[in-house]
C-alpha cells in the first residue's frame, strides 16, 4: 500500500512537470530591455543612481554581461545625449563623460558585440526627454546625431537598428505629425543603414478609439519595422488596468497581421515609490505576480517579441558590482523572474490561472467558511482577475480566513495552494503566512504546510495577483483547511487548489 502511495505521487509529479513546461511555452519570455544614461529627474533614482559614476565604461559591460545571462538579446539605448552633451565621441557636443576614457555607447556596444546581443541605436535627445520634433531645431539635431552614431557604431556586429525616441500618443488615434515625424526619420535611418531595423514604442493605448478607421490607417502608414507598444501597467493610466491592456494587445494583433510590421509588446516592470507619472517618484520594482500577468496578456494577444522598460535598473541580480535597484526588493524581483524562467516554486501555477488551464481536485466540492462573502466561490473553478469587483472573489472580513473543503473520501493529496489578490486602495492584502491543515474527520487536523509569502512594500498603486503554494507534500484525508491572516484590510481569495495538475 505505501509502495503505491509513493507510485502514484511520482507519477502525478511527472505529470505536473509535463505540465509546467507546457504551460510555460505559451508565454514569451523578456527579450530585450532599454538602458538610460542619464540621470533626468527622480524617476531614474534607481537606474541612473546619482551618487553612482554612471560614466564607468566598467560599469556598462558588467550590465550588459548581466542582462545576457538573464536571457536578454536586444539592449534598447533610450538616449545618447542630452541637455547638448553627449555619452558617445560627439563632433558637436561636449561630451558627458570623462574625455580620457571610453565613452558609455562605446562600452556598450562592445560588451554587447562579445556576448553576441543586438542594439537598437537612439536617436535623441537633441535638447531633452522633451524633444518635440515639431521644432526644426530638434529634428535637425536628431538627425545629426544619427548620422554620427552610424558612423561611430553602425560597424558593430551587434548594432542592429534604430529607436526613435518619437514617443506619440494614440489618445485618440497617432496623429499625422507623429507619423510623418517617425518617417522622415526612418527614411534617413535605412539611408545611413540600409537593411537595419527601425523601431518606435509608442503609449497612449489605454484611451485609443480602437473603433475609429484612422487608428489601423494611421499603424498602417509607418514606415518602420517594429512596434513595441507600451503596456502602460506601471504607468497606471487608469485604476485597475489589467483586463483592458489584455484586450487592447489582442485588437492591435489582429491590425498588425494586416501591416507587415513587427507587433512587439513593451511591457512595463515598475512600478513608484510616491505619485505615480511624476517626475518626483522613483521607479521601483512592481510584484512578480503583475508582471507575469502582463506578460502572458502580451503573449496570448501574439506578440513577435517583449521588450521591457525597464528591466535594467529595476531587476538587479543579488551580488552585482554595480548594484542599481531598490535595495532588497530589485533582488526579490531578479530571483522570481529567473525562477519563473526556470519553471521554479510557485509562478507556473500561477501562470497557468492566468491561462484559465488548471484541473482542481477541490474544483465542485463542498467548502465552509466563516466571515466569507461567498463560500463556494473558492471550489467553483472560476478565476478572477485584477479587480477587487469582480465576481469571482471572495472576500474574508477582518484580515481573517479559514476555510475547510470536504473532498467526500479520504484522499492522497500532494501538493496544495490558494490565490489571493492585492489591492491597498480598495484596503485588500495577501497574508503573510497561510497555513495548511488536513484531516480524516474533520475534527482534528494536523498541520501540513507553512507558507510565508513574501510581501513586497511597494503597493501603493496596483492591483496583482498571486498565490500561497505549499509544493509537494505528502498527505492523506478528507478535509482540508486553510488558514490566512493580513495585518491590513480584508482577504480576497478566488481559489482553493488541492492537487492542481496544469
Amino acid at each position: 500500500m505505501r509502495l503505491n502511495m509513493k507510485l502514484k505521487y511520482v507519477l502525478l509529479l511527472l505529470l505536473l512537470f509535463a505540465c509546467v513546461e507546457s504551460s510555460f511555452s505559451h508565454t514569451r519570455p523578456v527579450k530585450g530591455t532599454w538602458v538610460n544614461l542619464f540621470w533626468q529627474d527622480e524617476r531614474n533614482n534607481y537606474m541612473n543612481p546619482r551618487y553612482m559614476d554612471i560614466t564607468d565604461p566598467l560599469l556598462w559591460k558588467t550590465k550588459i554581461e548581466e542582462l545576457h545571462d538573464m536571457g536578454m538579446e536586444y539592449v534598447v539605448i533610450m538616449a545618447v545625449a542630452n541637455e547638448e552633451r553627449a555619452c558617445y565621441p560627439s563632433g558637436f557636443m561636449e561630451p558627458a563623460y570623462p574625455e580620457d576614457r571610453q565613452s558609455p555607447v562605446e562600452a556598450i556596444m562592445e560588451a554587447a558585440d562579445e556576448c553576441g546581443m543586438s542594439v537598437f541605436m537612439s536617436c535623441g535627445w537633441a535638447k531633452n526627454q522633451l524633444d518635440n520634433l515639431k521644432d526644426p531645431d530638434v529634428k535637425e539635431t536628431q538627425l545629426r546625431i544619427m548620422e554620427e552614431t552610424a558612423r561611430l557604431f553602425s560597424g558593430h556586429k551587434s548594432f542592429y537598428g534604430w529607436y526613435l525616441p518619437v514617443e506619440d500618443s494614440f489618445e485618440p488615434v497617432l496623429s499625422d505629425h507623429a507619423v510623418q515625424a517617425v518617417n522622415a526619420l526612418a527614411a534617413r535611418a535605412r539611408e545611413l543603414t540600409p537593411g537595419k531595423m527601425v523601431m518606435i514604442s509608442p503609449y497612449g493605448l489605454c484611451n485609443a478609439d480602437y473603433a475609429s478607421p484612422k487608428f489601423a490607417e494611421q499603424i498602417r502608414r509607418l514606415k518602420v519595422d517594429i512596434i513595441a507598444y507600451q503596456d502602460e501597467v506601471g504607468c497606471v493610466r487608469e485604476p485597475m488596468p489589467m483586463r483592458r491592456m489584455k484586450e487592447h494587445f489582442k485588437i492591435l494583433g489582429d491590425i498588425h497581421e494586416e501591416t507587415g510590421i513587427r507587433f512587439w509588446a513593451n511591457v512595463e516592470s515598475f512600478t513608484w515609490d510616491r505619485e505615480t507619472n511624476s517626475w518626483y517618484s522613483s521607479l521601483v520594482p512592481a510584484a512578480f505576480g503583475r508582471y507575469l500577468s502582463q506578460l502572458v496578456g502580451v503573449s496570448q494577444a501574439g506578440v513577435d517579441n517583449v521588450l521591457s522598460f525597464s528591466i535594467y535598473g529595476i531587476y538587479d541580480r543579488p551580488g552585482s558590482p554595480f548594484p542599481l535597484g531598490q535595495p532588497v526588493w530589485s533582488n526579490v524581483a531578479y530571483n522570481d523572474y529567473m525562477d519563473w524562467l526556470s519553471g521554479k516554486g510557485r509562478w507556473p501555477l500561477l501562470e497557468a490561472t492566468f491561462y484559465d488551464s488548471v484541473a482542481n481536485g477541490a474544483q465542485g466540492k463542498t467548502v465552509s467558511a466563516s466571515g466569507a462573502s461567498c463560500p463556494s466561490l473558492l471550489t467553483d473553478g472560476d478565476f478572477g482577475y485584477e479587480d477587487c469587483g469582480a465576481s469571482q472573489w471572495c472576500r474574508f472580513d477582518g484580515g481573517k480566513m479559514e476555510a475547510v473543503i470536504d473532498l467526500e473520501n479520504i484522499a492522497e493529496i500532494c501538493s496544495l495552494a490558494v490565490r489571493f489578490l492585492n489591492y491597498a486602495h480598495a484596503a485588500v492584502s495577501i497574508p503573510r503566512i497561510v497555513d495548511f491543515y488536513v484531516s480524516d474527520t474533520g475534527e482534528c487536523f494536523e498541520k501540513v504546510s507553512t507558507v510565508v509569502m513574501d510581501n513586497t512594500p511597494n503597493v501603493l498603486h496596483d492591483c496583482w495577483i498571486d498565490l500561497a503554494s505549499t509544493g509537494p507534500v505528502s498527505a492523506r484525508g478528507r478535509y482540508v483547511k486553510v488558514v490566512a491572516e493580513c495585518e491590513d484590510g480584508d482577504i480576497c481569495c478566488d481559489e482553493i487548489f488541492i492537487n492542481p495538475v496544469f
